[in-house]
């Protein structure tokens, strides 16, 4: 089944679109690998729900491709937050084979 880039569901009689976005986490030092930054987002944002999808983390440095869901406006929110913990946000493009 083919991943749709939004979904469009009925609440409370207005569409709301769901944002599926797709980024890198990186987490560039000690100290960031040990600070629970993704524990923090999920409680401050119930609504928006993310998949790790690939990860490497040593002690020094971690970098993960995850994937968040939920309304727009609340996973911009999500991934801002992060980056004011100190977490790099990026884009993962999609591949040629991806489509």
């Amino acid at each position: 089944m083919a991943m749709m880039s939004a979904l469009f569901l009925r609440l409370r009689g207005a569409e709301m679109a769901i944002a599926h976005k797709r980024v890198w986490l990186t987490f560039g030092d000690k100290r960031m690998v040990e600070t629970p930054a993704l524990w923090r987002m999920a409680r401050e944002f119930p609504l928006v729900s993310f998949d790790i999808r690939q990860a490497s983390v040593t002690a020094e440095i971690g970098i993960m491709a995850v994937l968040f869901e939920g309304e727009s406006p609340a996973v911009d929110a999500a991934l801002k937050f992060l980056q004011q913990q100190g977490v790099t946000v990026e884009p993962i493009e999609k591949s040629v084979m991806e489509g």
